[in-house]
């Protein structure tokens, strides 16, 4: 069965969904930059690994924990980590003293470098969403 306008309705939520995660990881990009300039340096830990409920998806999310030592709060923040990474695991963290909640990153983790981590993932969605624009005005114009 075919829908009338079926084929521009998905790939106009494809530009608009992989425009989104280009954003999202593009607004992530700059903070980690921002980070990394700053110089702002902390001992911190991975406080828990999330999975998804019912282990529907093989997705993590890694929750890491640090003190400032600035004001002695503790922050957690969600980061991108490889397997390797448990409970429990030391790393350093780097993150603006100005915004450390918003900034805080994993820096030196012993793979991939945040900054290339956050622009493979721009580059990525970036060129998904050109691709999906170009197909969507080529098939309705």
């Amino acid at each position: 069965m075919r829908i009338p306008g079926g084929d521009q309705i998905f790939f106009l939520g494809m530009m608009l969904l992989f425009g989104w995660l280009a954003a999202h990881y593009a607004r992530r990009l700059a903070a980690v930059a921002r980070a990394l300039r700053a110089g702002g340096r902390a001992a911190g830990v991975c406080v828990r690994i999330e999975s998804e409920p019912y282990n529907r998806s093989e997705a993590r999310r890694y929750v890491f924990s640090f003190r400032a030592p600035e004001d002695g709060r503790t922050i957690e923040f969600e980061e991108l980590a490889s397997r390797a990474v448990k409970v429990g695991s030391e790393v350093t963290v780097a993150y603006d003293p100005a915004a450390p909640e918003r900034t805080a990153t994993v820096a030196g983790r012993g793979g991939w470098s945040p900054l290339t981590q956050y622009g493979l993932l721009v580059t990525g969605c970036g060129l998904a969403a050109a691709g999906f624009t170009a197909v969507f005005v080529f098939t309705t114009f």
